[in-house]
Formats: C-alpha cells, structure tokens, sequence
C-alpha cells in the first residue's frame, strides 16, 4: 500500500470510530468526526497531512497525492 491508501484508510478508521463513540461513549465525540472532516477538507485545497507526515517518518513508500 502506498501513503495515499494508509491516509485514507486511517481517515476512514477514525471517522468510523468516532460515529461509534458518538453512539456508545459520549455526544462530544462528534467533535471527533468534525476535525477529521475538516482535516480532510483542507488537505484537499492545500496538499498539507498531519497523518501523512507521521506515515512517512514511519517508513511508508510515498504515493502521488500527499
């Protein structure tokens, strides 16, 4: 897998497990699911990951996207 595909992949673990602690855990966990909607939103105008930058230092092979 490439870096595009582990951003993804995390972005999709952590907004599904963020809906779940909504429902199970705590209403304020939808907080949560707004940050990582947001994150994406602006990764998408401005090419800048977070999570990117930490699956790169951990070895990655990079992908065409991030």
């Amino acid at each position: 897998m490439t870096l595009d595909r582990y951003v993804l992949a995390f972005a999709g673990i952590m907004v599904l497990l963020s809906v779940a602690m909504t429902f199970w855990v705590s209403a304020y966990f939808v907080w949560l699911t707004v940050f990582v909607g947001a994150n994406m939103l602006q990764s998408a105008f401005t090419g800048f990951c977070p999570a990117a930058i930490v699956f790169r230092k951990l070895g990655i092979k990079p992908g065409t996207a991030f």
